[in-house]
């Protein structure tokens, strides 16, 4: 009958309680994580990436550099006078290893000036890297072959152009960096102009080298022009600078 007790207890006329107690669910942030987080764990991922390839190169720079010194000849002699005249007939061997240290030197330095700001890898900078490590690591059997005896052309130019291209691949790796901008906010806004300025004095020298090499072993005086060409550089520099920020009276 209408209005009675049966009628509230009937399925088709009953609330359905079970419906009213399960609401929507509300989203698990540990499945979703947000879009800020995923991108600054990629950052990490990135920066570490490139902090990795930073250590690598300066280790194979100092064993480059090591291998340099482990390669210099031991004067030998039973007296003063005997060792002596050993160490100044190896005197061409020393001087070719502090030509090559200095090289490696300036590369290095370059290279760990530029990379202290690198936040992250791309394009073919791994690449252009490796091959520069590549010709830092020649350069102590282009030392040696450098200093051997006889086809001074042949050796002076295998030298000069191992030299050359560690340049070349030196500024390949850094176009790589400000082409697709993996420098850090905040990077002096002079940096890559310096490197660009000082890797070109290195390459210069060494390419204007190679054709007079084939005349003269004068050829020399182009690398030893090079401390001089790098303190020019410097004198500029900080001539710029000075005009930027002048001294306050």
């Amino acid at each position: 009958m209408p209005g009675s007790a049966d009628d509230a207890s009937h399925p088709a006329k009953a609330s359905h309680p079970a419906k009213a107690s399960h609401p929507a669910k509300a989203p698990d942030p540990a499945k979703a994580p947000d879009a800020e987080d995923v991108e600054d764990a990629e950052a990490e991922v990135e920066f570490l990436a490139a902090e990795r390839l930073t250590f690598f190169s300066d280790a194979v720079v100092a064993i480059a550099i090591t291998l340099l010194a482990l390669e210099l000849p031991v004067p030998q002699g039973d007296t003063n006078a005997e060792m002596l005249r050993s160490a100044r007939d190896h005197l061409d061997d020393y001087l070719a290893f502090l030509i090559s240290f200095a090289v490696i030197g300036s590369h290095w330095f370059a290279h760990h000036r530029t990379f202290r700001y690198v936040t992250a890898l791309g394009g073919r900078l791994r690449q252009w890297n490796m091959l520069w490590l590549f010709m830092i690591v020649i350069t102590p059997f282009a030392t040696r072959v450098l200093t051997s005896e006889g086809a001074f052309e042949t050796r002076f130019i295998f030298y000069a152009a191992v030299q050359t291209l560690a340049g070349l691949f030196s500024l390949l790796t850094i176009r790589e960096i400000t082409w697709h901008g993996l420098l850090r906010a905040g990077t002096p806004p002079d940096l890559i102009g310096i490197f660009y300025l000082r890797v070109s004095a290195l390459i210069g020298a060494f390419a204007v080298s190679i054709p007079i090499g084939l005349f003269t072993q004068w050829a020399y005086v182009c690398w030893a022009a090079i401390p001089f060409i790098m303190r020019v550089q410097n004198a500029i520099i900080a001539r710029r600078r000075s005009l930027r920020h002048p001294t306050p009276p």
